[in-house]
């Protein structure tokens, strides 16, 4: 999902649960009405919402918004291609997901039918 190149200057994810925007804000270098602004623009980006309607974000929001920042700001994309970009990543780990769960399932039922013939 993220090449190891890209952010390279961001500091380290600690290994906690929750963040909050602030926190995000500083592990991925962009202030935080940018964050609420992604929110709006990328789907992926669903933060749990907690009392008083504050955002509390986990490791994998944070590892997608680095890869929005990546995108929009190293690579040049603008919002609506970063946001084509990451739809279709999804889309190939769900046909990939998909692909591998026909090959298990494939595997265990030419494992029934050995075990019938017998």
């Amino acid at each position: 999902m993220l090449e190891a190149g890209n952010n390279s200057e961001l500091p380290a994810i600690p290994g906690k649960r929750y963040f909050t925007i602030g926190e995000v804000s500083e592990l991925c270098g962009v202030k935080p009405h940018v964050l609420r602004y992604w929110e709006q623009e990328f789907p992926q980006l669903k933060p749990v919402k907690r009392r008083g309607n504050r955002r509390y974000y986990q490791r994998q929001d944070v590892l997608v918004i680095r890869q929005i920042r990546s995108l929009l700001y190293e690579e040049g994309f603008t919002i609506g291609g970063a946001r084509n970009r990451l739809q279709g990543e999804e889309a190939r780990d769900d046909v990939s997901q998909s692909q591998q769960i026909v090959r298990q399932l494939r595997q265990e039922l030419e494992e029934v039918l050995r075990i019938l013939r017998r």
